[in-house]
Protein backbone atom coordinates (compact mmCIF):
# COMPACT_ATOMS: atom_id res chain seq x y z
CA UNK A 1 0.00 0.00 0.00
CA UNK A 2 1.52 3.37 -0.99
CA UNK A 3 2.04 6.15 1.51
CA UNK A 4 -0.93 8.50 1.85
CA UNK A 5 -0.55 12.25 2.24
CA UNK A 6 -2.87 13.85 4.79
CA UNK A 7 -4.19 17.38 4.37
CA UNK A 8 -7.00 18.99 6.33
CA UNK A 9 -8.24 22.59 6.38
CA UNK A 10 -8.58 22.18 10.16
CA UNK A 11 -4.80 22.48 10.60
CA UNK A 12 -2.29 24.97 9.16
CA UNK A 13 -1.47 24.66 5.47
CA UNK A 14 2.19 23.61 4.99
CA UNK A 15 4.50 26.50 4.12
CA UNK A 16 6.86 24.36 2.06
CA UNK A 17 7.25 21.11 0.12
CA UNK A 18 5.85 18.76 2.75
CA UNK A 19 2.50 17.40 3.97
CA UNK A 20 0.78 17.82 7.31
CA UNK A 21 1.27 14.08 7.75
CA UNK A 22 2.00 10.85 5.94
CA UNK A 23 0.24 7.57 6.66
CA UNK A 24 2.40 4.51 5.99
CA UNK A 25 0.57 1.28 6.78
CA UNK A 26 -0.94 1.59 10.25
CA UNK A 27 1.38 4.45 11.25
CA UNK A 28 1.04 8.21 10.82
CA UNK A 29 3.97 10.61 10.89
CA UNK A 30 2.80 14.14 11.72
CA UNK A 31 5.07 16.95 10.52
CA UNK A 32 6.16 19.62 12.96
CA UNK A 33 3.19 21.76 13.98
CA UNK A 34 3.14 25.08 15.75
CA UNK A 35 0.76 27.72 17.08
CA UNK A 36 -0.68 28.72 13.71
CA UNK A 37 -4.37 29.50 13.29
CA UNK A 38 -5.56 27.17 10.52
CA UNK A 39 -8.21 29.66 9.35
CA UNK A 40 -5.92 32.68 8.96
CA UNK A 41 -2.47 31.12 8.66
CA UNK A 42 -1.25 33.58 11.30
CA UNK A 43 1.00 32.70 14.21
CA UNK A 44 -0.85 33.14 17.49
CA UNK A 45 1.26 35.36 19.71
CA UNK A 46 0.62 34.54 23.33
CA UNK A 47 1.92 32.56 26.27
CA UNK A 48 3.66 29.22 25.98
CA UNK A 49 0.47 27.63 27.31
CA UNK A 50 -1.65 29.25 24.58
CA UNK A 51 0.85 28.33 21.88
CA UNK A 52 1.18 24.75 23.13
CA UNK A 53 -2.60 24.33 23.29
CA UNK A 54 -3.08 25.46 19.69
CA UNK A 55 -0.16 23.31 18.57
CA UNK A 56 -1.75 20.18 20.07
CA UNK A 57 -5.18 21.14 18.70
CA UNK A 58 -3.60 21.30 15.23
CA UNK A 59 -2.01 17.89 15.74
CA UNK A 60 -5.33 16.44 16.90
CA UNK A 61 -7.06 17.82 13.76
CA UNK A 62 -4.47 16.14 11.52
CA UNK A 63 -4.75 12.85 13.38
CA UNK A 64 -8.56 12.93 13.19
CA UNK A 65 -8.43 13.66 9.44
CA UNK A 66 -6.57 10.37 9.03
CA UNK A 67 -8.75 8.37 11.43
CA UNK A 68 -6.33 8.42 14.38
CA UNK A 69 -6.77 9.61 17.98
CA UNK A 70 -4.40 11.31 20.40
CA UNK A 71 -4.38 8.02 22.32
CA UNK A 72 -2.74 6.39 19.27
CA UNK A 73 0.35 8.62 19.61
CA UNK A 74 3.42 6.59 20.59
CA UNK A 75 6.20 9.21 20.19
CA UNK A 76 6.29 12.99 20.62
CA UNK A 77 9.20 15.31 19.89
CA UNK A 78 8.81 18.87 21.13
CA UNK A 79 11.03 21.82 20.32
CA UNK A 80 10.96 24.72 22.79
CA UNK A 81 12.73 28.05 22.37
CA UNK A 82 13.12 28.35 26.14
CA UNK A 83 13.62 25.22 28.22
CA UNK A 84 12.52 27.23 31.26
CA UNK A 85 9.00 26.77 29.77
CA UNK A 86 9.24 22.98 30.15
CA UNK A 87 6.99 22.84 33.23
CA UNK A 88 4.29 24.97 31.59
CA UNK A 89 4.54 22.85 28.43
CA UNK A 90 4.14 19.71 30.58
CA UNK A 91 0.90 21.02 32.09
CA UNK A 92 -0.60 21.54 28.63
CA UNK A 93 0.76 18.18 27.43
CA UNK A 94 -1.12 16.38 30.21
CA UNK A 95 -4.41 17.83 28.93
CA UNK A 96 -3.93 16.06 25.58
CA UNK A 97 -2.32 12.77 26.66
CA UNK A 98 -3.06 10.26 29.42
CA UNK A 99 -1.39 7.12 30.76
CA UNK A 100 0.30 5.36 29.21
CA UNK A 101 2.02 8.53 27.99
CA UNK A 102 3.83 8.43 24.66
CA UNK A 103 7.61 8.18 24.55
CA UNK A 104 8.94 11.72 24.33
CA UNK A 105 11.91 13.97 23.67
CA UNK A 106 12.10 17.72 24.28
CA UNK A 107 14.75 19.84 22.60
CA UNK A 108 15.75 23.46 23.16
CA UNK A 109 16.22 25.35 19.89
CA UNK A 110 15.54 28.44 17.81
CA UNK A 111 12.27 28.30 15.84
CA UNK A 112 10.89 30.07 12.79
CA UNK A 113 8.18 32.74 12.89
CA UNK A 114 8.91 33.74 16.52
CA UNK A 115 7.03 30.78 17.96
CA UNK A 116 7.86 29.23 21.33
CA UNK A 117 7.01 25.64 20.36
CA UNK A 118 6.90 23.09 17.55
CA UNK A 119 5.79 19.48 17.98
CA UNK A 120 5.95 16.43 15.74
CA UNK A 121 4.64 12.98 16.53
CA UNK A 122 4.17 9.41 15.41
CA UNK A 123 0.97 7.44 16.02
CA UNK A 124 0.04 3.82 15.41
CA UNK A 125 -3.55 2.67 15.03
CA UNK A 126 -4.57 1.05 18.31
CA UNK A 127 -6.50 -1.72 16.56
CA UNK A 128 -3.55 -2.85 14.45
CA UNK A 129 -2.50 -6.46 14.99
CA UNK A 130 0.51 -6.82 17.27
CA UNK A 131 3.68 -8.46 16.01
CA UNK A 132 4.98 -9.06 19.53
CA UNK A 133 5.41 -12.65 20.65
Amino acid sequence: MPNQAIRTPNAPEPKGPYNQAIVAGNTIYVAGQGPIDPQTGAVIIGTIEEQATLTFENIRAILHAAGFEMSDVVKVTAYLTDLADFGKYNEVYKKFFTEPYPARATVGCQLLMHTFIEVECIAVRANAPSTLV
